[in-house]
């Protein structure tokens, strides 16, 4: 079994409320999202695992069992360029969980007009194959987020 950790601070909540019908419709997974503090800060790694994809609003790292965790820091944030974003690992690194990933700061994201929410994805999974999803309430970086069979 896997557990999925918060990568950063905020207020969960459920994908259907993700302001972008891929998340919101679980195109790409099941799993949970995070409004974030609106504070400069470091999103984490939600498990121990390899970056196996990374760009400056998301990342994914896949653990020992081959599940792939996608953090999305904000919604159509690909259109900042990098804008606001700062690598702290490169593709292909062994990271840990809570390890700093991406420096960031959602407060920026909004104010270029940018959803900061930040879905968490379990990849290539079912909804039925994840357990004890937090979609409400407060998160601190390194909560469980939900369990993965």
């Amino acid at each position: 079994m896997t557990t999925v950790s918060a990568p950063l601070a905020g207020r969960a909540i459920g994908l259907e409320a993700v302001p972008d019908p891929v998340f919101s419709g679980a195109m790409v997974g099941p799993g949970t999202a995070i409004d974030p503090e609106r504070v400069p800060g470091d999103a984490v790694s939600p498990v121990d695992g390899i970056i196996v994809s990374l760009h400056p609003h998301a990342f994914v790292v896949v653990d020992e069992q081959g599940h792939g965790v996608l953090t999305h820091l904000g919604i159509d944030t690909v259109q900042l360029n990098g804008e606001g974003f700062e690598l702290l690992v490169a593709k292909g690194d062994t990271v840990a969980r809570g390890q700093a990933v991406v420096r960031w700061d959602p407060a920026a994201v909004e104010a270029a007009g940018k959803s900061p929410i930040c879905p968490v994805v379990a990849l290539e999974a079912t909804a039925e194959s994840l357990g004890d999803v937090v979609d409400s309430g407060d998160v601190a970086a390194g909560d469980v987020l939900f369990s993965w069979q």
